[in-house]
């Protein structure tokens, strides 16, 4: 398994304090009642690569490719098109992903299709389990929640948990992954809250969270 990583300092994100397997009705604020679902957002602009590293893209395309392969329907990576579910999910940009493709291979890739297609070569179970691990069911964390996050631990869709680390003195939350030999991303301060008002929301990070030790 794997995917993604890295840069920029950023303010607020998680869950309020010790939030292990949180619930909606624990993490979600008022206001949180829209169905607009996630995947709608994330294909909301055309649903094309480009030349812009910092959009979403590659999750998105990902997400997409998943969704297509699941011919039973059973895929958990399906909960980000339904609206009515409540939950938070960090997303990394295509700049990390092009970062993960990098550390992975040593190479660096110039193209998000091309990007894409190295992502997609880990084979979809491992890309399903990246996504899943980048979800928290049944709640809704506004980054205004996310300030009091320090020492959580928030349980994935996929299982494995994210450790959030606030730094003391300045509003930088770092999510920590499984992968305990790599740098932890941030969560990024110009891409939080993505979706608010709704039960799915998201943010911004700047690394792919690994679900297991690479």
């Amino acid at each position: 398994m794997a995917l993604l990583r890295r840069t920029t300092t950023a303010l607020a994100l998680a869950l309020t304090t010790a939030l292990v397997a949180p619930t909606a009705a624990s993490a979600t604020g008022p206001g949180s009642t829209g169905t607009t679902s996630l995947a709608s957002v994330l294909t909301g602009d055309g649903n094309q690569f480009d030349r812009d590293w910092y959009d979403y893209d590659i999750v998105t395309e990902a997400v997409l490719a998943v969704i297509a392969a699941d011919t039973n329907g059973d895929s958990p990576v399906r909960l980000l098109t339904d609206g009515s579910t409540p939950l938070t999910a960090f997303i990394p940009n295509d700049r990390a992903f092009q970062v993960l493709v990098k550390d992975l291979t040593g190479t660096w890739v110039r193209t998000e299709q091309d990007v894409f297609a190295a992502v997609a070569g880990l084979g979809l179970d491992t890309v399903e389990d990246v996504l899943l691990y980048h979800v928290v069911p049944g709640a809704t964390i506004t980054a205004r929640d996310a300030l009091r996050s320090n020492g959580a631990e928030l349980t994935t869709a996929l299982g494995p948990t994210i450790g959030v680390k606030v730094a003391r003195w300045l509003p930088i939350i770092v999510l920590r992954d499984q992968d305990s030999d790599d740098v932890d991303p941030l969560v990024n301060p110009l891409a939080l809250d993505i979706n608010r008002g709704n039960a799915q929301i998201a943010h911004g990070i700047t690394f792919v969270l690994r679900p297991s030790n690479l």
